[in-house]
């Protein structure tokens, strides 16, 4: 009996350490940022010139916009939840590549951009971006683009305007959703600081929405794509996916590169 007690006491303790765990660190868990030094200089082969917007809380939130001889839009990119520009910016010449202008910005905490995060932040700070690719297109030449982490915020710059279509690679229903099948035995409601909701703003958005997934994604699994995907009202989204694909190589299939092709023609 002793020895149930005190298993049962070891299990209790070794729980409750991992409860604390997750809630106090929670953030280092979602945003596997690098930053980088104020005055590093990137470098990419396509032409683009830095960006710097101050928030109202002081913070500076850094970005990069690539540029064409005669754009047909521009695609506002919001990238996945680890590293920084300086890696993320090769992406553009997938999108300067079909003619198109790219804007791309760095979370806080991530490269050149300061600040705390909160979630209502961070959705802020999207729309600040989405305000700056207005001031360079039409609505009508927007694309807004969103990988992983980057799609809930892709979704809610869609919802609070009008773009002309919304693409989302590798997005999840919700955080807390994709926690609780992940971690089934931990509080996960009570804990999350962050919920990204990106279903929740999917009624929101006036435009077409595509989006692109691996069918053996084992960072975000397929299951949650679908359940975002049947949010979507009927004949005004788009789902593809890409049979094989992981979270990571998506862009070594030609369905996804046909895909692109087509969300991005005129």
């Amino acid at each position: 009996m002793k020895r149930l007690i005190k298993f049962i006491g070891g299990v209790l303790v070794t729980a409750f350490i991992a409860v604390l765990a997750v809630y106090f660190f929670q953030e280092r868990l979602i945003f596997l940022s690098e930053t980088l030094p104020p005055d590093y200089e990137y470098t990419f082969d396509a032409s683009f010139e830095e960006i710097s917007i101050a928030t109202e809380d002081g913070s500076q939130l850094n970005a990069l916009h690539f540029t064409v001889e005669k754009p047909a839009g521009i695609v506002l990119y919001f990238h996945g939840n680890a590293g920084n520009l300086s890696k993320w910016g090769s992406i553009a010449s997938q999108f300067t590549s079909l003619n198109y202008d790219v804007l791309m910005m760095d979370y806080r905490g991530y490269g050149k951009s300061t600040g705390a995060r909160n979630e209502k932040q961070l959705y802020n700070d999207a729309n600040l971006f989405y305000n700056k690719a207005k001031e360079l297109f039409p609505e009508s030449r927007i694309i807004v683009f969103g990988r992983s982490l980057g799609t809930t915020f892709a979704t809610y710059v869609a919802s609070q305007n009008k773009p002309r279509k919304l693409i989302l690679e590798s997005p999840f229903y919700s955080l807390e959703s994709l926690a609780e099948d992940r971690y089934p035995f931990l509080p996960v409601k009570q804990l999350l600081k962050f919920r990204f909701n990106t279903a929740s703003f999917i009624d929101g958005v006036s435009c077409g929405i595509t989006i692109i997934h691996g069918t053996e994604d084992g960072v975000v699994p397929i299951d949650s794509a679908n359940l975002l995907f049947k949010s979507i009202p009927e004949h005004q989204g788009i789902m593809v996916r890409i049979k094989n694909g992981k979270h990571n190589n998506l862009g070594k299939f030609q369905e996804y590169w046909l895909a692109i092709r087509k969300e991005l023609a005129y």
